[in-house]
């Protein structure tokens, strides 16, 4: 038995559209009853991807259209979670990229495009958001051919099909001319442009691994493309690591296949459909799953590697173990273990402390997530800030580079530039788009620590920012440091509005009275460039007119309420983020100033 069917990954930058057209496509596919209530985006299961409305985990999904199977994976668009892209384009057979009509083709749209045309893949361009006011999409077309061609596309990808969408309404059409009530035009050139995949049925079974996801019932479940054979419950399998090494062998549980949002179980699957498989509790992405008579593991599609790594270390503060469940070094090791198995991208390395490990990632929006994540599931620790990784070519020092996009008013291009050139970066090329500026740079991932904030705020909020990872060059130099100090807490005590109303004067603070801080603690940000000890816990002595501290009525600014990634980005190298399930607290490495006198001493005679 086989079935006609279609694996197809959507592609694109982030924010460019896909969740929503794969909402669609689940509607108009009949996959929802139609009185059935549905979340938008629903394929952003996490609640962290539905606060920040990106996707970080891809998901797999299926629709049957006149008879055909459409495997369809959501992939993340932010290249932080390229990891994520690079083994999902492994297990299907093409791909729809789409772009917006508006911004065009950016940082991300490049990288998944490229990962695209290396595998041979013939994509099919979905120009989206063609209602928008500033929306051009004769312009934009125009840009993506010439994308193709500096990617080296062959000359069948660039004779590639183009379609025309709002992906919010649910319309697609070949012509922008054409009305357009519906996503059948889509699904047609899927069915028409896509190949199916080879099924090879008279062979072995295998199956390479490529993604792993959980089951409170079932366990570890193994997600990926049957290549070859077929495979049935209770059936016998050998797990065989990526190097051939064999893992275990065990019978396979229980089978899944994909229908809209759900798993539904089945007895057998095929060559060249997508499903998931439980019974092998040691299994991770890389693994093949493959049949006894022919023990061989399918070659791995390797991903690029870290650039940025954080050091998580027991928090060891005055308020450690206060608010959190898991606080010890091996409930955190255990916890970073667990998520390298289903996280590619992520690597983690045990220090000479026992009580620090190295997490290195793809970048700070990807390790911000998972210090999110682990925050909310009721860990407390600290970390670092982040720090680039080297590396030694031919004897010189390499480091990573990142291609960055701002789009900004040209008010405001003059301030940009000169604050990326600042951080090492040298300018590629600036573009005039009605009002705005789009300068492209390729600057020193270091140099982009903290630039986010910095960026917004010379903008005054208007800046876009767009980057993704371009190559490792020979190290820059010296790139300065943050601009200004930290105002640092000299007692143990709760914030009192008498102490903040006497220090307004010398910045801005991050704590509210009433809140408890400790020595060593930042408490707000100098307006100078070196660190400030405050005493923000001092009272006023009481006489006998004034009974109470409220006598005098005291005005004080609102604190400044900074957010993780803006804590991330705000850190030095001396400094940690104390992260718990209530607070983020940025604190000295030593705590005592006497001990951070003594440290700074060595350091200067070293």
């Amino acid at each position: 038995m086989s079935q006609d069917i279609r694996n197809i990954a959507i592609i694109a930058h982030v924010d460019h559209g896909k969740t929503t057209l794969v909402d669609q496509m689940l509607r108009q596919s009949g996959t929802f009853r139609e009185n059935q209530q549905v979340a938008e985006r629903v394929m952003d299961s996490g609640d962290l991807e539905k606060e920040k409305g990106i996707t970080i985990s891809s998901k797999n999904t299926a629709v049957l259209w006149e008879g055909t199977k459409i495997n369809i994976v959501d992939t993340p668009g932010h290249a932080d979670f390229g990891g994520e892209v690079e083994r999902i384009l492994k297990m299907v057979n093409g791909v729809i990229l789409l772009v917006d009509a508006a911004e065009g083709p950016l940082p991300q749209t490049k990288f998944v495009l490229r990962k695209s045309l290396e595998l041979g893949y013939q994509p099919i361009v979905l120009i989206n958001k063609i209602d928008r006011k500033d929306a051009r999409p004769d312009e934009v077309l125009n840009m993506i051919f010439d994308l193709f061609v500096t990617l080296e596309a062959n000359d069948e990808q660039l004779d590639f099909p183009v379609l025309y969408s709002i992906g919010i309404e649910g319309v697609a059409k070949e012509e922008l001319k054409d009305e357009g009530e519906n996503l059948i035009p889509l699904f047609n050139k899927i069915i028409e442009h896509i190949p199916p995949p080879k099924q090879i049925k008279d062979a072995p079974f295998k199956m390479l691994v490529s993604s792993v996801d959980w089951n409170d019932y079932v366990g570890r479940i193994a997600i990926g493309r049957v290549e070859q054979g077929t495979i049935q419950t209770n059936q016998e399998i050998v797990l065989m690591d990526r190097k051939g090494n064999q893992k275990v062998k065990a019978k396979a549980t229980k089978l899944f296949t994909f229908n809209g949002l759900n798993r539904e179980p089945v007895d057998q699957a095929f060559a060249g459909d997508i499903f998931a498989m439980a019974g092998y509790d040691a299994v991770e992405i890389g693994d093949t799953l493959t049949d006894i008579a022919d023990p061989v593991p399918i070659s791995y599609y390797d991903i690029d590697q870290p650039t940025m790594a954080m050091y998580f270390r027991v928090n060891n503060s005055p308020f450690a173990g206060r608010e959190g469940n898991y606080v010890t070094s091996n409930m955190i090791k255990d916890r970073l273990m667990k998520e390298i198995r289903t996280n590619v991208s992520i690597r983690v390395e045990q220090t000479d402390n026992p009580d620090i490990y190295k997490v290195s990632g793809r970048g700070e929006l990807q390790l911000s997530i998972l210090i999110e994540t682990m925050r909310r599931e009721g860990f407390e620790f600290s970390v670092s800030r982040p720090e680039v990784l080297f590396r030694d070519v031919n004897g010189n020092v390499h480091e990573p580079f990142e291609e960055v996009i701002v789009d900004v008013h040209s008010d405001y291009s003059n301030r940009v530039i000169d604050n990326l050139q600042k951080r090492k970066g040298i300018m590629i090329s600036m573009v005039q788009e009605g009002e705005n500026h789009r300068i492209e740079f390729k600057v020193p991932s270091r140099g982009l620590i903290g630039f986010r904030g910095e960026m917004l705020t010379e903008t005054r909020g208007t800046g876009i920012m767009h980057q993704q990872f371009y190559a490792y060059e020979p190290y820059a130099g010296d790139i300065p440091g943050r601009n200004s100090g930290a105002m640092i807490s000299l007692e143990q005590g709760d914030v009192t509005p008498y102490a903040l109303e006497g220090l307004q004067d010398r910045g801005e603070f991050i704590v509210e009275p009433g809140d408890p801080v400790y020595m060593g603690q930042v408490v707000g940000i100098n307006k100078r460039s070196d660190d400030l000890v405050v005493n923000v816990v001092k009272k006023k002595n009481l006489t006998n007119h004034r009974a109470t501290q409220s006598a005098d009525s005291i005005k004080i600014s609102q604190a400044r309420k900074l957010t993780l990634e803006q804590c991330i980005e705000f850190l030095d190298n001396d400094e940690l983020l104390e992260v718990t399930p209530k607070s983020l607290r940025i604190r000295k490495l030593y705590l005592d100033p006497n001990d951070r006198k003594r440290e700074q001493k060595r350091k200067e005679m070293a």
